[in-house]
Formats: structure tokens, sequence, C-alpha cells
């Protein structure tokens, strides 16, 4: 699987500056993209969601929850400095891979969009930390993933944890289905 063929879908895994926790973003969508049989540039077409019925994309909303969040990082940073502080990269590689997971959740069968027999069983936070722990990717991100959606609800979230949660509402609340 080509990471350039990543990098094209998802350009801002290039704003993540430590090379390799970039790496392990990569790695973690090939194996992903992988294990589901899917394409790189099936992402921009698979919708992001199965819940309602929308053209939004996986590509663009996970494009969107990673602008938001880097939005944020620098509000954060201009407003409240080292107050409250963020980590950057951390911050990064959770909104990139918090749903990395519904690439092996999702199938598609006759032109529609599916859950797949594993993804009946297991959400996309759940297998979406496993793909990501199998390519190195550091607790501080597997914690974004696990608790980024409904699943999250009773445990603390960490800073980056917490923003890329409303990251994703955002979009999934405001995305017309």
């Amino acid at each position: 699987m080509g990471m350039r063929e990543i990098l094209m879908v998802l350009p801002e895994i290039d704003w993540i500056e430590d090379e390799g926790l970039k790496e392990a973003v990569l790695r973690t969508y090939a194996r992903a993209l992988n294990e589901g049989g899917w394409a790189p540039e099936d992402m921009a077409r698979m919708p992001f969601t199965l819940v309602k019925k929308t053209d939004t994309s996986y590509a663009d909303h996970v494009r969107a929850v990673t602008r938001i969040a880097r939005s944020v990082y620098d509000v954060f940073k201009d407003i409240f400095g080292k107050r409250v502080p963020l980590r950057r990269d951390v911050l990064l590689a959770g909104a990139l891979l918090h749903d990395v997971g519904k690439l092996v959740e999702v199938e598609e069968q006759d032109g529609k969009f599916q859950k797949t027999k594993a993804g009946k069983v297991l959400r996309h936070p759940f297998s979406g930390v496993a793909l990501a722990a199998a390519e190195g990717v550091p607790p501080e991100v597997l914690h974004i993933i696990a608790v980024h959606s409904k699943e999250g609800d009773p445990y603390p979230r960490t800073p980056e944890g917490a923003v890329v949660h409303h990251a994703d509402f955002t979009t999934f609340d405001t995305i017309p289905g």
C-alpha cells in the first residue's frame, strides 16, 4: 500500500512534526485499508457514518475533525498559552486516527455500505485502538481513539481527547443526514 496515496487523501498527516509518529499513523492507515479491503481513494467515497444518510465522505470527516482540532490548538496557544497546554502532534495524530477502525467496521456489498461481520460486534473505537497499537502508536494517541465516541463518556478524557471528541461531534451533529 503506497503511503503517498494515503497522503494524497489525507494530506494533514504531513502536519505531524514527529517523524516516528507520522510514520506510525501512515502504517496504521495502511494496515486498516489492507484489512478492510479498501484502496486509499475509497476513503474519499465511503460515507463517514452509517447512522444517517450522508454524502460526506470518511476522508472529508477526518480532515474536518483534524482541521478543527488544529484550530483549537492554535486558539488555545494564543489565548491560554501554557495554562492549557495541548500536545500538538498527539492531538493531530488522534484526530487523524479517531475513526480508523471504521475501515474494518464497514464494507461495500453491491454498491451499498454496511457493517462487516466484525463491525456488528466490535465498534470502531475498539478496532481502531487495536490497529493503531499494532503499529506502535503511543498510548496518549490510543486514548484519543478509545474515548472519542460514546464509549469514552464514563472515562476522564485528556485535554487532547476532549478536543477530538468535541470536534468529532461538531461535525457529526451539524452535517445533515
